[in-house]
């Protein structure tokens, strides 16, 4: 059993939670958040040992790892601590607020030879799986251009004074929304190295962005376009995809179904010309559902990593410190 603990049950705390809770080889040994309400409640209801301070958390149950899942700007302290304190981590994304911290966090975690992890699900959804598959496969060809959409109505008029909308606190369309496609073009083609131009565009918003639109250029040589709106009431939920396109073909995927045309160099399991292949069709099962077959696959890997089942190698904090250095890379080019 891996001894894990909470730091933060807010929306996404209580998701990994759940997830941690069901796991058959996860004891979860504490809970830590600063309102008193919701512990009162996972005290009552879930049984859980519940703590104010995470520190006296740590030192009382003594977890072999935390899953940390509050505010961005807090990520760096906490995680630096639990490193320190030789504790594998999971965190929630982004990763951190500035990439100085992200580096000394990747280089901590690196030293003490500690499994790490940030919470990009996307890597874990079947479609986008078998996109990275195909375009390692070099059936697209020479790639030429890609794009990095997603949109939803996370942010639909002027009187939403939350964390979403204070930039010290991680909010922002960049921060939140545009980071999970960012990531994924990272991880698919290759990190990002340069942009040719940005709008940062409020919409509703006073202090941040709602809407990120950016040229992109990879190491690889790649350009392509990054455009993310979370102001879209168009949409009921978060939709995100991205296209490949190259000499011997084209991809187009979002979550739900994979899209792509073969020119000639036809892998297996395809066929010539346009094929559609469903997230049905491509999903792995997982023991326990919630919100989607990719959260507790993300869980289930870091649980297995901490027991040494798996290689620490999917969604690396050095992974998702490119995806904070292409934040930074797009915040520059638009001023």
């Amino acid at each position: 059993m891996v001894k894990v603990a909470l730091i933060g049950a807010g929306k996404m705390g209580i998701s990994h939670l759940s997830i941690l809770g069901a796991h058959a080889q996860v004891d979860v040994v504490g809970v830590c958040d600063t309102s008193k309400m919701v512990n009162d409640f996972l005290t009552k209801y879930g049984k859980f040992d519940c703590f104010t301070d995470y520190k006296e958390m740590i030192a009382e149950v003594k977890p072999d790892a935390v899953a940390v899942a509050v505010p961005t700007k807090f990520h760096y302290s906490i995680i630096k601590d639990l490193l320190e304190k030789n504790i594998h981590v999971f965190a929630e994304k982004p990763f951190c607020l500035t990439v100085d911290q992200g580096n000394e966090l990747v280089k901590l975690a690196a030293s003490k030879k500690l499994v790490n992890q940030v919470g990009y699900h996307n890597k874990f959804v079947g479609t986008f799986r078998e996109v990275k598959k195909i375009v390692a496969s070099g059936a697209l060809g020479n790639l030429y251009h890609f794009t990095g959409e997603a949109y939803g109505p996370v942010v639909v008029n002027k009187k939403q004074d939350t964390w979403r909308s204070d930039p010290s606190e991680g909010g922002g369309c960049l921060l939140d929304y545009a980071s999970h496609v960012i990531d994924l073009i990272n991880d698919i083609l290759s990190p990002v190295s340069a942009s040719k131009g940005s709008i940062l565009k409020s919409i509703y918003s006073a202090n941040v962005e709602d809407a990120v639109y950016s040229l992109l250029e990879l190491s690889s040589g790649v350009n392509g376009v990054l455009s993310v709106n979370w102001s879209d009431d168009t949409y009921r939920k978060m939709s995100t995809s991205v296209t490949v396109i190259g000499t011997k073909g084209k991809i187009i995927s979002d979550a739900n179904e994979l899209k792509v045309y073969f020119k000639d160099a036809i892998p297996d399991g395809y066929s010539k010309g346009w094929n559609v292949k469903y997230i049905t069709d491509l999903t792995e099962e997982v023991d326990f559902y919630l919100r989607g077959e990719e959260y507790s696959a993300q869980l289930d890997y870091f649980v297995k990593a901490v027991a040494g089942a798996v290689p620490n190698n999917i969604n690396t904090f050095e992974s998702a410190w490119y995806t904070d250095r292409a934040i930074s890379i797009i915040k520059n080019s638009s001023k």
